[in-house]
């Protein structure tokens, strides 16, 4: 058997390249991840020392501030009651539904408006006007557009994502190579083939950044939308906690609301990874 069917002599008559990159691949990971795993307990160890102290600095004070382990006890509680399944389900089912239609919207009109001079200007300046209301400000009309309270809140989740998502998708429109363009017209393509083959291909990162970003406002907006009305959601269990002044609990609520919201944003970064193959590795 030759020594190139063992794959050695790759990395020996290569020394300068191969051997390099075998050396750093698999160490470069373990070192991303102690140096998050040591952010993460800077913070932890910040957080314990402000409300072990009770920190007073004026403006702002952690006297009142739960301590990491009451967090803890509080979280352990809420793990072991049948109400966690009832909360996380429901807020899932609001976010997800309200994603998936302003990633439905925000694509569609995104690449009107970045491929076409009559959408852009019959589009955009409504919804620029729209884009910096927040969502605290919806809630009033979306109790009078919507029936049921169900569909208010998945329309706050909703204006929280359509946003980034259609702003990002305009930008990857307009970003598609005019080269790209004229060649694919030259060869006889039509405009639909040019959106499918051209512009959707070269939009396609932009599109997933925007999506990770309105994921993550989706969540954003889950306090707000909850804040409408319901008896379950995770949005719902912290403001109840606010309420009920459950301190433990509210601290409780946003942690949760944070870690689903983190692994929302990164399944869409990893379902628009398996979309997008010619983008693993950084090459072309």
């Amino acid at each position: 058997m030759s020594a190139g069917a063992l794959g050695a002599p790759t990395l020996a008559a290569d020394p300068g390249v191969a051997p390099r990159r075998w050396a750093v691949r698999p160490r470069l990971p373990l070192r991303r991840l102690a140096t998050r795993a040591a952010s993460l307990g800077l913070g932890l160890l910040a957080w314990y020392l402000a409300t072990r102290l009770k920190l007073d600095l004026g403006p702002v004070t952690f006297r009142n501030v739960p301590t990491p382990a009451e967090v803890a006890r509080a979280a352990w509680a809420l793990a072991q009651s049948p109400k966690l399944g009832a909360h996380v389900g429901a807020s899932l089912a609001r976010v997800l539904t309200g994603f998936l239609a302003a990633l439905a919207a925000g694509i569609a009109l995104g690449l009107a408006i970045g491929r076409s001079r009559l959408a852009g200007d019959l589009l955009l300046p409504p919804l620029e006007v729209l884009r910096p209301i927040p969502a605290v400000a919806w809630i009033p009309l979306a109790i009078l557009m919507f029936p049921s309270s169900e569909a208010s809140m998945v329309f706050i989740t909703f204006t929280g994502a359509l946003f980034p998502i259609l702003l990002n998708t305009v930008h990857g429109a307009e970003a598609a190579s005019p080269r790209l363009v004229a060649s694919a017209r030259s060869l006889g393509a039509g405009r639909a083939a040019i959106l499918r083959e051209v512009v959707i291909p070269a939009a396609l990162p932009s599109i997933v950044t925007g999506a990770a970003i309105g994921m993550g406002t989706a969540w954003f907006c889950l306090v707000t939308a909850e804040m409408i009305s319901g008896q379950y959601g995770i949005g719902y269990f912290t403001w109840e906690s606010y309420t009920l002044q459950n301190y433990d609990d509210i601290v409780v609520g946003m942690l949760l609301i944070g870690l689903l919201g983190m692994g929302s944003s990164l399944a869409v970064r990893g379902l628009g990874r398996l979309a997008m193959p010619w983008t693993r590795g950084g090459r072309p």
